[in-house]
């Protein structure tokens, strides 16, 4: 995973509906909702009820479930500091905004993601932690279920 202070961008696929010239709707494309394959259904309904929610900004899932493989390499290259990632059993999802088609890596987008995704999340009753809200490490795309509700 891509850390907030990279620079580089990705373009990603974003689909976005304007009607009667109401807000933007947004929804989650075929590559990212292929990225939930394997995440805890709980964390993909929140998800899914975020981008439904938001109108203000586009998001993509980064990535899922991972395999111990790649969250080697990404210890490797400093991106994680543990081997005990939500990731590695499906709990957790990294997600980034999309800002004129690319993955931003500006917190200042991440805060309204931080909004809908909370919002979310409360409106259907599953808590879920953020890595912005560590103190150590933030970890801005990164959204996990907590460890003391989900084994």
């Amino acid at each position: 995973m891509l850390s907030p202070t990279e620079s580089r961008t990705k373009e990603v696929e974003t689909v976005v509906e304007v009607k009667d010239n109401k807000k933007p709707t947004f929804t989650l494309g075929s590559k990212s909702k292929g990225k939930l394959i394997g995440v805890h259904p709980d964390l993909v309904a929140v998800v899914e009820r975020a981008i439904e929610i938001s109108t203000k900004q586009d998001f993509t899932v980064l990535e899922g479930l991972r395999t111990k493989e790649r969250q080697r390499q990404l210890v490797r290259d400093g991106k994680s500091q543990t081997m005990n990632s939500r990731h590695l059993t499906g709990h957790a999802v990294d997600l980034a905004p999309v800002v004129n088609g690319s993955i931003s890596w500006d917190w200042d987008y991440y805060w309204e993601l931080e909004r809908v995704m909370k919002q979310a999340s409360k409106e259907l009753g599953v808590p879920i932690e953020w890595g912005g809200d560590w103190t150590t490490f933030k970890d801005g795309p990164h959204w996990q279920l907590p460890w003391n509700r989900y084994k």
